[in-house]
């Protein structure tokens, strides 16, 4: 996605998050919980903890609540029967579309996924139907208010291992890959830059743009699903300009 959409596109949830408090919570939680179990409570070596704790500043969880997921993770309970899925499926307007499934039930979670695709214009389709279409990144957004000197944040990145840079209005985007992720952080900390959005996520490789109909489907589609509790991230290719 172009530099402009994603910022577009993280702004938007971000106002759908700020409604939604208590599901965030619970699953950034969650992540965390899960993220312990697998690796251990240091995130100094534990790559997926560090990306949910990063996930839980951002959206500014209680340091509580962060260091209780972290014991339910270290001890023996909550989270031992939650199992990991992919699923993938077709949006409005042939748009592609890929969930990070975290549940106990995957009866019930695929039946549910399955109603709000159909109800919003899309369908659930096979294992490996449109993962083909997307390549896992480290993506880094940058709010121009908090940091304009693009020449200078460019030079810092590349340095730092990024392979793209993209200027928008009101942002910059940097993309590297996953191993590229710590050095990245390092740098834009050590030159006290704050990124409003840094992760490890799936980023397409060719787009779809929507209008009309299609458009609102979509934006739909997407709000259901980031609103299902077993649903993690939500993942697609779409483009909708502003003005839709």
């Amino acid at each position: 996605m172009s530099g402009h959409s994603k910022w577009a596109n993280i702004k938007r949830k971000k106002g759908a998050n700020d409604a939604i408090r208590g599901k965030v919570t619970t699953k950034i939680g969650r992540e965390i919980t899960i993220a312990v179990r697998m690796g251990g409570g240091d995130p100094t070596g534990n790559m997926r903890l560090k990306l949910a704790l990063s996930k839980a500043k951002a959206n500014n969880i209680p340091k509580d609540n962060i260091q209780r997921a972290i014991q339910k993770g270290l001890g023996a309970a909550d989270g031992s029967s939650y199992e990991e899925l992919v699923y993938e499926g077709y949006g409005p307007g042939g748009s592609a579309v890929m969930l990070d499934i975290l549940t106990d039930n995957r009866n019930r979670t695929a039946a549910d996924v399955r109603h709000l695709f159909a109800k919003h214009g899309g369908n659930l389709g096979e294992t490996g139907c449109v993962g083909w279409m997307f390549k896992q990144k480290a993506v880094f957004i940058v709010d121009k208010e908090a940091y304009d000197d693009e020449d200078g944040l460019m030079e810092i990145a590349l340095n730092a291992g990024a392979d793209d840079f993209q200027a928008a209005d009101d942002s910059f985007e940097i993309t590297a890959e996953p191993s590229a992720y710590d050095d990245i952080v390092a740098a834009l900390e050590e030159k006290g830059i704050e990124a409003v959005s840094a992760e490890v996520t799936m980023v397409p490789d060719t787009t779809v743009q929507l209008e009309g109909k299609d458009a609102n489907k979509m934006m739909n589609l997407i709000d259901a699903l980031e609103e299902h509790d077993d649903v993690q991230n939500v993942y697609a290719n779409y483009e909708i300009d502003d003005a839709e």
